[in-house]
């Protein structure tokens, strides 16, 4: 993974250390909020619903255990509420009651805190921290080359990627060194520092899909050219939220080296044409969706403008992709056993055969990789009682245990808000399965039901209508049975609290919106939305299968679609069509009508009762 310059080094120091001097001018009343909130925002704090919200960025998802270790400082020494405001929290929340479940436990919401959260672009966010204790964290995290910049505003945000990059058996090439050069250009990019609204960018080096590059501001795919040279496919103009649409292709191919001055000229005609009086129309989606072909057409004249007015100052050299791409060696991994340790090994492989659960293991938590000897796999951090994505202080630690011991010390945060160990030898998964089992992260649900994804939601987030976690919770509650699980298989299920879909309901096979209605919370159902990958099919999004649900009901209008799902799929030669396949199919009308029909009445809840 990238190491760190001096430069950068003392980069992130620097600006930790104005922070603080920030923060403190205006604690002393020297600053006003309206003053300091722009300040905060550009080093990734939020102020949320109860608490200040710190975004941690992890460029393309990498993440070494040392870092981890900080994560876990914070989680135990920092994301801890001043008491008065928890109790007021509390109160708040209690007068939003619990979500009944039928046939379960109620599920109440949980104010926890002393935890991180992975996000779906591959952050790390923190919902306690107190705003007087925010420099003492950007200095701890200064210390193991990690900051909040660029996390917030209307700025080139994170850089994400396919968790496999630089390990995928399908990969054309590692987006990595490309991400990292994109890092190093859009940080604190003095002519889009302040674009009509945040701008996202995604990459993705393999044959497959899996950065969800439909979606994004920009989106770069890895191709190779007539005579196979490297360049890029360019998607423009992707994103969700209230008109969720799908970028589109504006180059086919763009030599590799040209890059940083192409998306240059995309950014750039945005900044100078995208709409500033009204937030939900300034993202750049809205810009190309009303522009069309014109928009295509000024970008290539901005971009020919660049290379041959100005000289293509922002040509990638040979030289300059060398340096950066020398971060990005593969570690050497490799196990000799002797003696003592040999017969310990086997005796763990044994144990680890005779186990189902390690069969299951194998398939859903570990995956392929580019060298024969090695193996990717994924911690699940998804499970009963814990929110999607959610990793206490031990947990923390104990993924850095893992990621050491297992995997040259590096992980990778994925989209699916899991952990991923990308160099692990495949002689080590019977002792990793077995460590990671004692740590609750070994559960074999990866791509299945309760691997869902889902943001915070009302919980925490002040934009939120709705909260998501006791939706995600009371679902993750009906199908504890891991037999049943199995049987559903393949479905991505998302939770969003809002509109603004952090929790990527649009790209759900399943996806589930919570909407205010009258003050109360409901929520809205999607079926048949796709993030691009393999499984899903090209980026598309779910169709709304009716009006809004109850949050007691949104159980209920699952196992409705899911039963109607079991009814109508089919197996050809041994193999089970999945639910996206059986969807797509049979059309929408019969899981809508199962959905509609699971609304409570006055009988049936009698009768649930």
């Amino acid at each position: 993974m990238y190491q760190y310059t001096e430069f950068d080094r003392h980069f992130v120091h620097a600006r930790a250390a104005q922070y603080r001097d920030q923060l403190e001018r205006h604690l002393a009343g020297k600053l006003s909020e309206e003053e300091f909130r722009p300040l905060r925002l550009q080093n990734g704090w939020y102020i949320q619903r109860y608490a200040p919200m710190l975004r941690i960025s992890v460029p393309y998802g990498e993440i070494s255990g040392t870092q981890l270790r900080a994560l876990a400082t914070i989680a135990r020494q920092y994301d801890q509420p001043d008491p008065e405001l928890l109790r007021e929290a509390q109160e708040k929340q209690l007068a939003l009651g619990e979500v009944p479940v039928p046939g379960g436990q109620p599920v109440a919401t949980r104010l926890k805190f002393g935890y991180g959260h992975f996000t779906t672009r591959t952050n790390v966010q923190f919902n306690w921290v107190p705003l007087a204790k925010s420099a003492d964290v950007m200095e701890l995290l200064a210390g193991v080359d990690m900051h909040g910049i660029q996390t917030s505003g209307n700025c080139v945000r994170n850089i994400t990627t396919d968790a496999l990059a630089g390990i995928a058996p399908d990969e054309i090439a590692d987006p990595r060194p490309f991400a990292e050069i994109l890092r190093q250009w859009g940080a604190l990019h003095p002519e889009f520092a302040f674009l009509p609204r945040k701008f996202k960018i995604a990459l993705n080096g393999a044959k497959e899909d899996r950065a969800a590059l439909g979606w994004y501001d920009i989106a770069l795919q890895i191709v190779r050219g007539e005579a196979a040279e490297l360049g890029f496919r360019v998607q423009v103009g992707g994103g969700m939220g209230r008109t969720p649409i799908i970028g589109t292709v504006v180059r086919e191919f763009l030599p590799w080296n040209q890059m940083l001055n192409y998306i240059t000229a995309c950014i750039r005609v945005y900044n100078s044409y995208g709409r500033r009086d009204n937030a939900w129309k300034a993202r750049i989606k809205i810009l190309v969706k009303s522009e069309g072909q014109r928009y295509i057409d000024r970008v290539e004249e901005e971009f020919k403008a660049i290379v041959e007015r100005d000289g293509g100052p922002h040509t990638i050299t040979q030289a300059e992709y060398d340096r950066v791409a020398a971060h990005f060696v593969a570690p050497s991994v490799s196990r000799v056993r002797t003696g003592a340790d040999q017969r310990l090994h086997e005796i763990v492989r044994a144990d680890a055969e005779a186990d189902p659960s390690y069969h299951r293991w194998l398939q859903r938590n570990v995956l392929a990789h580019r060298n024969p000897q090695l193996r990717a796999v994924t911690l699940s951090f998804k499970r009963l009682g814990q929110a999607p994505g959610d990793a206490d202080a031990q947990q923390l630690e104990a993924a850095a245990e893992l990621a050491d011991r297992f995997s040259c010390g590096e992980a990778r945060v994925t989209h699916e808000q899991n952990l991923l160990l990308p160099w692990v030898h495949r002689d080590d998964l019977p002792e990793l399965f077995a460590a990671a089992r004692k740590l609750g992260l070994a559960r074999p649900n990866i791509g299945l039901l309760t691997d869902m994804i889902a943001c915070p939601g009302g919980d925490f987030c002040s934009l939120a209508n709705a909260r998501s976690l006791p939706i995600a919770e009371a679902i993750t509650q009906r199908y504890q049975d891991l037999d049943e699980e199995w049987d559903i298989g393949e479905i991505d299920l998302n939770i969003s609290g809002c509109i603004n879909s952090c929790g990527h309901h649009h790209a759900g096979h399943i996806g589930i919106l919570g909407v205010d209605k009258d003050g109360k919370e409901w929520y809205q159902v999607t079926l048949g939305g796709a993030d691009g990958s393999h499984l899903s099919g090209p980026a598309t999004p779910g169709k709304v299968v009716g009006p809004s649900f109850s949050a007691a009901e949104v159980p209920e209008v699952i196992e409705a679609v899911l039963r109607t799902y079991r009814a109508e799929r089919t197996t050809v030669e041994g193999k089970v069509e999945p639910f996206i396949a059986t969807l797509r199919r049979v059309g929408i009308e019969p899981f809508k009508a199962a959905a509609n029909g699971a609304r409570f009445t006055e009988k049936n809840e009698r009768e649930i009762a």
